[in-house]
């Protein structure tokens, strides 16, 4: 599938900012199963300078610096990207979850593609003892690791309700377990945190998901702005297997990769310093759109 995204971002501002500096992690990734054909960020006022890079994690980060005093700060993005995924292994075939864990404490390598960046606590996804007991118990001895992950990702979507007001971006991975709702976000901190906590690699997924349902069934949450989702280490020769825990399924081509990272914090879709005082507003409008089969 083709896709044509339109992601824009306003902050309205109480009082005027005199200048902004910011990071900009919002244009989607090259990687398996997926392509990017085009994409362009653009800002209102027009930044002084920009510049592109890669971080390590394989991301494309566009920092901007505007030094134009504004009252409103506009960020939108544009892209086309083809969408192509494989088939996932069947769940059986892949290993026994303790071999797994015992391969990645073992793998030496330290490049982006390396389970040994996904094994340890993060920032927002801290070792939480209630969450590796929960997940634990999808861990049976000699389990294979995709079969036992697919069941906590369906315990997640069972067990955890989707609210938008029950919990906000800086909300304590600890708060949302206990409180058992809240977003996409928490729902992949939650899954990361088990994971890790079996030493279980797991990274953080961010992108979109496409937002027209099929004929008959229930519209997919999740679906209004960005999306995040998990990657599971499952070694060799599987690799990384993709689970939505707010939607109980793989993520396939109704799926669009921005971003990976540890946690949220290493993919935040924009962050940076203002100079100015007094509130903010922010209002975020997300649209996919469908253009064709993919080649």
């Amino acid at each position: 599938m083709i896709y044509d995204i339109s992601h824009v971002t306003t902050y309205s501002y109480e009082a005027a900012v005199a200048s902004t500096r910011c990071a900009i992690r919002l244009t989607p990734r090259d990687g398996k199963g997926q392509r990017v054909l085009r994409a362009r960020v653009d800002a209102a006022p027009s930044p002084e300078t920009t510049r592109e890079s890669v971080d390590f994690f394989g991301n494309r980060v566009v920092e901007a610096t505007i030094r134009e005093a504004h009252e409103t700060l506009r960020i939108s993005v544009s892209a086309r990207v083809e969408v192509a995924r494989e088939e996932p292994p069947a769940a059986a075939l892949t290993p026994a979850w303790e071999t797994i864990s015992r391969a990645a404490m073992a793998v030496r390598a330290l490049d982006r593609e390396s389970p040994a960046h996904w094994l340890f606590p993060s920032r927002q996804t801290p070792l939480y003892a209630p969450a590796t007991d929960y997940a634990r118990e999808s861990f049976p001895a000699g389990r294979p690791v995709l079969e036992g992950a697919q069941e906590l990702m369906r315990r997640i979507k069972a067990d955890f309700a989707y609210d938008p007001e029950a919990t906000h971006v800086a909300t304590p991975l600890e708060e949302a377990f206990e409180a058992r709702g809240g977003v996409c976000q928490d729902f992949a901190h939650i899954m990361i945190a088990g994971l890790r906590g079996l030493a279980l690699p797991a990274a953080y997924v961010s992108g979109y998901i496409r937002t027209q349902a099929p004929p008959g069934q229930a519209r997919l949450e999740g679906a209004d702005a960005s999306h995040a989702w998990v990657a599971v280490w499952c070694g060799e020769p599987f690799g990384w297997i993709h689970l939505d825990p707010t939607n109980a399924m793989y993520a396939d081509d109704n799926h669009i990769v921005v971003a990976i990272g540890r946690d949220y914090a290493d993919v935040s879709p924009i962050d940076g310093v203002i100079v100015g005082a007094g509130r903010q507003a922010l209002a975020v409008s997300v649209d996919i759109k469908p253009v064709s089969e993919a080649r």
